[in-house]
């Protein structure tokens, strides 16, 4: 079955598909997509990971067609970000 695998830096986007086998997981699709030896800053033990928007576990089955997304760290909280980002009305 063929998957696709995901992940984005500021400068880079990785976007790729790879065939797995019937019963395959998000590790084994991550780990045979060569994402790992192009970023290696990533580490399967603190990357999360979703399919599709939705949070999953390396263990987490996939199907035929899925989007595993490995996820970065977030820099600022984005509830911080969205108040920054309210101006407040000018005084005239």
């Amino acid at each position: 079955m063929k998957v696709q695998v995901v992940y984005a830096t500021p400068g880079r986007q990785f976007w790729v598909h790879v065939e797995v086998q019937p019963g395959a997981t998000v590790r084994d699709a991550v780990v045979r997509s060569d994402v790992l030896r192009q970023f290696p800053e990533i580490d399967l033990e603190q990357q999360k990971f979703g399919i599709f928007g939705k949070i999953a576990t390396l263990d987490a089955p996939l199907d035929d067609g899925d989007r595993v997304e490995i996820y970065r760290a977030l820099i600022a909280d984005p509830k911080q970000v969205k108040q920054r980002g309210k101006a407040t009305p000018a005084a005239t």
